[in-house]
């Protein structure tokens, strides 16, 4: 009976243990994929999960110092080492300047802690105040700031993030802001 039982079976199923990777019962993320490092959930993206390029400009919108983080990552956070990021500018006379003379923001980055950082450095805050100043007022200055970062998303690698790793991602928006800066040179002095 037994002899009956193993011909009718056939041969018992071997473990997988032969096969490359071993099996989990939850799947990693794979690469083709959504996710990775200095991703969140969206505030105002139905909670997908995304990124958010931060970046100061001078007063032609040239990139300064640009950073990445998490979508859900409030403004505030990002911007004293957005300052700390500003490399020397040459001056005409004198010693190289460190930080710009004045700072214009609006009112997500209007907190205490922020402007006494700003003054400490020798930057005087232009931050809109939430609750007292109307919006129409910061316009004559965010415009140049928009406009910066649609020049940064005029590189289609930057519109939707693909990469996996935040370290490439910075890596391709401090690109796209050496090539923004490289393209508005060659057309001052063309």
């Amino acid at each position: 009976m037994a002899q009956a039982a193993r011909r009718r079976l056939g041969p018992a199923r071997r473990a997988r243990v032969d096969r490359l990777v071993s099996c989990h019962r939850r799947r990693r993320v794979g690469a083709g994929e959504k996710g990775g490092g200095l991703t969140g959930p969206s505030p105002v993206d139905r909670g997908k999960s995304g990124s958010k390029i931060h970046a100061l400009s001078d007063r032609n919108g040239l990139p300064l110092s640009v950073g990445v983080s998490a979508a859900n990552t409030h403004d505030s956070r990002c911007l004293e080492s957005l300052v700390q990021a500003i490399p020397a500018v040459k001056s005409r006379r004198g010693p190289r300047r460190r930080h710009p003379d004045k700072l214009h923001a609006d009112k997500g980055y209007d907190y205490p802690h922020l402007r006494r950082m700003l003054r400490t450095r020798g930057i005087r805050p232009r931050i809109a105040r939430r609750g007292i100043e109307s919006p129409n007022r910061l316009g004559r200055h965010r415009w140049v700031i928009e406009r910066t970062f649609a020049w940064l998303t005029g590189y289609r690698r930057l519109t939707i993030r693909y990469e996996r790793s935040a370290s490439l991602y910075c890596a391709f928006v401090t690109l796209a802001a050496a090539l923004t800066c490289h393209n508005r040179y060659l057309k001052l002095t063309t």
